[in-house]
């Protein structure tokens, strides 16, 4: 931060509090009845993703091109939850919602960025559906390990930087009156509107952030199953149709729960009350990590045969 305040002016004073407060929700009664809640669905999160993670290491045969991405978004949800639920834990259930100025710059830098980057894995498994169903006889030359990394590293770059900027973005400011966050966590939008001095950059990133991670990889993912669409509907045999529709279902119910969410709150954030968006932005964060790993093992045939074997190859040495 030093860095990126220094290659933008020198000898500039900012007003930098000591630490922010964290609001949380507002005159709800037994309220931590649903940060009670939050924790168990982040438990179930962790052993969800981390199950998968081991199935996928364990069986060779999901060790392809295909599933560099899926592993891709089973870590992006486990550290993104890690990062984000145990200091909401520790903030509300055990009343620690002081937080340090460079602390909370952090925190809102690792959750921002693990967040932002589910987005851009649903755009890399949507990829690998495009090509797998438009053409599928050059799908295994073209969707190459090098190809999948190359895609996955340059999202993950692109991420890093935009995030970086966002917080190198809020240490230029200055804060004079208030430092009540009213959220649940570090949230960029909160944090930029407290500052007292120019706050335009930040205003102007925050306007262009749900452009650039929500609103593009949505229309290509949509743009993609029309193409999908209409690729299938021209295939003539009905049961190889049917055969890719359901290759298809298992990304699309992640598309579902990742995205409509956080659009509902984004189109009608002028109309819900603060208690009712920052519960939504909460199971935003929460809900996906949990539901993906159910959908792998339910959706996708591979994972769901390795599971089997993998239990199989239990109650036998059990035996």
């Amino acid at each position: 931060m030093e860095l990126f305040n220094s290659a933008l002016g020198k000898n500039i004073t900012f007003v930098r509090p000591p630490y922010f407060i964290i609001s949380g929700l507002i005159g709800i009664p037994h309220v931590n009845y649903y940060y009670a809640f939050l924790f168990t669905f982040y438990i179930v999160s962790v052993v969800g993703n981390v199950f998968v993670i081991v199935v996928i290491i364990l069986d060779r045969r999901l060790r392809t091109p295909r599933y560099v991405a899926v592993f891709s978004l089973v870590i992006t949800d486990l550290c993104g939850i890690c990062a984000l639920e145990p200091k909401v834990i520790d903030t509300f259930l055990f009343n620690h919602n002081h937080i340090p100025y460079n602390e909370c710059l952090a925190y809102m830098f690792f959750s921002f960025m693990f967040v932002s980057m589910q987005s851009f894995n649903l755009v890399a498994l949507g990829i690998g559906r495009l090509m797998a169903i438009a053409d599928p006889l050059h799908y295994h030359a073209r969707v190459t390990f090098k190809f999948m990394f190359t895609l996955l590293g340059s999202f993950w770059l692109g991420i890093i930087l935009l995030v970086m900027i966002a917080a190198g973005l809020l240490t230029r400011l200055s804060f004079c009156d208030s430092y009540v966050i009213k959220s649940y966590y570090c949230d960029h939008g909160p944090i930029y509107r407290l500052g007292c001095n120019d706050v335009t950059p930040s205003r102007v990133l925050a306007g262009l952030c749900p452009v650039v991670i929500l609103w593009i990889p949505f229309v290509f993912i949509l743009a993609s199953y029309i193409y999908i669409a209409y690729a299938v509907f021209k295939i003539s045999a009905a049961q190889e149709r049917i055969k890719a529709m359901k290759t298809c279902s298992g990304h699309l119910s992640l598309v579902a729960i990742y995205y409509l969410p956080i659009m509902f709150i984004y189109v009608f954030a002028a109309n819900i009350h603060q208690n009712a968006r920052i519960i939504t932005v909460s199971l935003t964060a929460i809900l996906p990590p949990m539901l993906n790993p159910i959908i792998y093992v339910l959706l996708t045939n591979e994972i769901t045969q390795s599971v089997k074997m993998i239990f199989k190859v239990q109650k036998v040495t059990v035996k």
